[in-house]
């Protein structure tokens, strides 16, 4: 059943025990446990785990229903021959899991790694999987990273296949999102199928290679393959062997019970150490080596392959080292054919991307950054080596040129894994559907906004690191299940440069000092911010201090904390590696770092900051994916995350002199957060397979790259990949353009164009809702097709890209009979006393919504959310059934349109009360029909620039081409 799925229950039941007759419907005694058992019931834990695991199969032979899902769970209880009341009782105890899956774009691929196959040989992966229940992985967490490894894995090539092939893929996944644990599930599972060389690119700095080579030794490789021949009981011998000075040692480091080989597996040899990264290998390349059993045979044929030991080592990437590499690998000759090799790069956005200036090649051939270089040498070194790229920052790895043969595209596959639960990310932070100019939830409760013209805030952030230490003391001590909250930290991240690192730690110092958190002044700023900020955003769910009383005795210990060794503050930069050997800055080793981080670059990639509570950030970049890197406050926040605040400069200066700007950082995020949003939902949109075969290919991701904000850059210009997006079909799905023309002259000329839309609204108000949603008056209209197209075609934008490709669909569909009939055009009115209402073009009366362009000429959201749901219903978006006035208004082939005039500032209205069209932006967002798709078409079409054109590498977003 583990292997294809589930089967017949009551016969299987009946071979495994001793009954004289078996039964398809007597599980009463099986049922009344079931009910009966509790969560540590041995029994309901296997099901619990066996249920989920079917749920979240992707594809599997035995199923035709999409994983996750209510219709998969039925499917099984079919298999498995249950009953009504058997299913209520599961459906009780274990739930269907509906969050999405990983999302996966990938070229056809040969399948060659089956269910049985990853089941017969699981030794890694099934003790890794132990390990993850034992941290407290919940069913669905364990499941959701089985698949998504398993979707990465059968994806590669077969490492017995004879023909040598390297295949190249990318997993994107968000910031601080468990990258690592992913890539851990990928090691573990490539090596049980037999690849015998893995190397991971393990960061830029010593202490972040550390830090992974100590993950995988401690989560995958485990104590008896670290110790190798060594006895664990005989002191003399374990001298000089890793983690005998860790305090995890070995407790928390897995274990086989004997060495693999002995128990019918294969053994791990590391070729690098926590300490050591890869050096020219002292005992020449014989640690290279491997034995086959049958000399007659290669190292990848299964004879050979499966009781080979497997090499691993992280590495980092630095060229030195990696040229050491190439170099002994160079030394073994015809074998490196017949290595089944994984590469893993970590941050594979850093670094390892080509950034060479196509233009500045001598005779047409390709020049190479020195990283990029020693990656791509030793991809042609090991022919039969797969390359798995991992980031949350995609746009440099999709930029790639994908006709470099010997660059690092993920020309086979792209996955994007799905926001973790419990993670703290942009939904978090950013409340993306609130109308401009409104403070969200989500702000509310974690973002505290720093202006120019107002104090700094910098002691409050400071008040809110020691309150908030206070209150994990205080959960900690009335038995938060999270605790204890072994690290507490504070990152202040201001400048790149590290003399202004130091002026600020000092200033910080300074500030700690004479903060007087023993004493009364101390104490009543602490008190006014609890019952400000603390108390009111307090998560009811976890013990909270009723008053600043009941906290304040563990205000001292928290001081304490913060203040051992003397300062409170550690400054994280340097241009060498011992700049980063300080103490405090390992997690690992370090019982308790509770203390405030002053930095730069360095601390905005792969470094995780654990136990971050208060972030303090003003540091400006003009490029989108540098920008997210920084975002060190996503991440997971057990026990703690209605504690974590955000300050951040609503007004800081981006270059200078003349070029000197001032832009809103928040802002900023909350574009690139969009941006990023936007690719893993069109992902997400071109997925799923017609008549069987991909929408669409890895390469032909790029132009799904959106730029919300006009001054970041989604990569550097020479990341950027040469296509152009030509249509985007958008059936049923919201659609809201934004890049309107500033000038009066082009605003009229597109106020003009909506006169026969204006004509057909209808005087009337009509009051529309949605079941339980807000109800709002509006005019409503009908236009055909071909008069809404006509308007949208004379349109102008101050960036044509952003909607053109929308257009394009429109006007392809109007071409297919049935496809879209006509459009109800909805121009809602306010009702609000402060309302100012106004004709446009000798219509109306209209009420105007005010807007501001918050990213260069680029609005933010126009529509508001509560107008949308209506919008929704009448194009068949949506089920939900709406009032008496919507429903009359539904149509099988109708879109839905809704019209605001938009004015930027106060309007001057004309003695009739006309605005002039000049000053009104005819902002409109709409919603296509499902009726539009296309029986099989693919949702998007792109168009290729000749790749032969030297002067088109560069595609910027606002179609013109560099």
């Amino acid at each position: 059943m583990s292997r294809r799925g589930p089967k017949h229950f009551a016969k299987l039941a009946f071979a495994l025990a001793d009954a004289e007759e078996p039964s398809d419907t007597d599980l009463s005694g099986f049922h009344e446990r079931i009910l009966a058992a509790g969560p540590s019931d041995d029994l309901f834990a296997l099901w619990r785990r066996k249920l989920t695991a079917w749920d979240f199969e992707q594809s599997p032979a035995w199923s035709a229903t999409a994983s996750r899902t209510p219709e998969r769970r039925a499917e099984v209880y079919e298999k498995l021959a249950f009953g009504t009341e058997l299913r209520k009782a599961f459906d009780t105890a274990v739930p269907v899991h509906i969050e999405p899956g990983p999302v996966t774009i990938s070229r056809e691929f040969q399948p060659w790694y089956t269910r049985e196959q990853a089941a017969n040989r699981s030794f890694y992966w099934a003790s890794y999987e132990r390990l993850l229940r034992r941290k407290g992985w919940s069913d669905a967490a364990v499941s959701g990273l089985g698949e998504a490894a398993h979707a990465v894995v059968e994806r590669l090539a077969d490492p017995t296949r004879d023909d040598p092939y390297g295949a190249r893929g990318l997993v994107v996944g968000y910031v601080q999102s468990g990258k690592t644990a992913n890539f851990t599930g990928v090691t573990a599972k490539a090596i049980d199928a037999g690849y015998r060389l893995v190397i991971v690119l393990g960061g830029t700095l010593n202490l972040l290679r550390g830090q992974t080579q100590r993950r995988l030794d401690m989560e995958l490789i485990g104590q008896e393959n670290i110790l190798g021949a060594a006895d664990p009981n005989d002191a003399d011998a374990l001298v000089g062997i890793d983690y005998q000075d860790d305090e995890d040692w070995p407790a928390k480091f897995v274990s086989f019970g004997a060495r693999p080989s002995v128990l019918g597996a294969f053994d791990i040899e590391r070729l690098t150490s926590r300490d050591h990264d890869y050096m020219s290998l002292e005992r020449g390349i014989s640690a290279l080596e491997f034995d086959k059993p049958d000399r007659t045979r290669p190292l990848h044929d299964p004879a050979n392959l499966h009781v080979a030991r497997a090499r691993v080592m992280v590495v980092k990437k630095n060229k030195s080292v990696l040229e050491k590499l190439v170099k002994d690998l160079k030394k073994m000759g015809p074998i490196l054919g017949e290595i089944p090799a994984l590469i893993i790069d970590d941050e594979s956005d850093q670094a390892s991307v080509n950034t060479t200036d196509p233009k500045k090649w001598e005779d047409g051939k390709v020049t190479r950054t020195a990283i990029n270089g020693q990656i791509s040498k030793l991809l042609t070194l090991l022919p039969r080596a797969q390359y798995v790229g991992y980031t949350a920052t995609p746009f440099a790895n999709v930029f790639v040129d994908p006709g470099d043969e010997e660059d690092l595209f993920p020309r086979d596959f792209l996955i994007s894994l799905p926001r973790p639960a419990e993670y703290m990310g942009v939904q978090d932070f950013h409340d993306l559907d609130s109308v401009d100019g409104e403070e969200g939830e989500a702000e509310k409760r974690h973002v505290r906004s720093i202006h120019a013209s107002d104090d700094d805030r910098l002691q409050e952030a400071l008040d809110a690191f020691v309150l908030t230490g206070a209150l994990k003391i205080y959960r900690e001590k009335h038995g938060v299940p999270s605790g204890p909250f072994r690290h507490h930290t504070m990152l202040v991240h201001e400048s790149v440069r590290m003399a202004e690192h130091a002026a600020l730690a000092q200033r910080i110092s300074t500030m700690w000092h004479h903060a007087a958190y023993q004493g009364t002044e101390g104490h009543t700023r602490l008190a006014a911010l609890f019952d400000k900020d603390f108390r009111t955003h307090a998560d009811d769910s976890l013990p909270t201090a009723a008053s600043y009383a009941d906290l304040k005795p563990h205000v001292s210990r928290a001081c304490q904390l913060i203040g051992q060794g003397g300062s409170p503050v550690i400054v994280v930069n340097g241009e060498s590696e011992r700049d980063y050997a300080q103490p405090d800055l390992d997690f690992d080793r370090t019982p308790n770092v509770w203390k405030i981080l002053v930095g730069g670059t360095k601390l905005s990639r792969g470094f995780t900051v654990e136990g971050l509570t208060i972030t303090y950030y003003r540091r400006t970049t003009q490029q989108a994916d540098t920008l997210m890197q920084m975002g060190r406050w996503f991440g997971f926040r057990p026990g703690y995350r209605d504690l974590v605040r955000l300050y951040i400069g609503r007004e800081e200066t981006l270059g200078r002199g003349r070029n000197a700007k001032t832009v809103d950082l928040y802002e900023a995020f909350e574009a690139i957060c969009r941006d990023e949003e936007l690719f893993r939902a069109e992902l997400a949109r071109y997925a799923p397979l017609v008549d069987g075969r991909p929408q669409v290919t890895p390469a032909q991701i790029p132009p799904l790259v959106a730029q919300h904000l006009p001054w970041v850059k989604p990569s550097a210009r020479n990341k950027m990949f040469n296509a152009e997006l030509v249509e985007v079909r958008s059936p049923g799905t919201w659609v809201e353009p934004t890049a309107y023309p500033e000038t009066a002259k082009e605003l009229a000329h597109n106020t003009e164009c909506w006169e026969p839309v204006l004509t057909a609204l209808g005087q009337d108000p009509v009051r529309l809702s949605v079941e339980d949603g807000p109800a709002y008056e509006a005019r409503v209209g009908t236009v055909s097709h071909e008069t809404l197209t006509g308007v949208l075609c004379d349109l102008r934008w101050s960036v044509p890209s952003q909607f053109s490709p929308h257009l394009e669909f429109l006007l392809e569909a109007g071409r297919r009979p049935g496809a879209i009939d006509d459009w109800l055009v909805i121009t809602p009115l306010q009702t609000s006393a402060r309302r100012v209402e106004a004709r446009v073009m000798g219509h109306g009366p209209f009420t105007l919504a005010r807007r501001a362009r918050r990213r260069g000429s680029l609005f933010g959201a126009v529509s508001e959310p509560k107008h949308r749901a209506a919008l929704l219903r009448v194009a068949g978006a949506i089920e939900t059934t709406g009032n008496p006035q919507v429903e009359q208004l539904v149509r099988p082939c109708r879109g839905a349109l809704l019209l605001y005039p938009v004015v930027e500032s106060e309007p001057d209205l004309a003695p009739d009360g006309t605005v002039d069209a000049g000053d009104v932006v005819m902002a409109f967002a709409f919603v296509a029909p499902e009726s539009s798709v296309g029986s099989g078409r693919p949702l998007v079409r792109f168009r290729a620039i000749d790749s032969g054109r030297q002067d088109a590498i560069v595609i910027d977003r606002d179609g013109t081409h560099s």
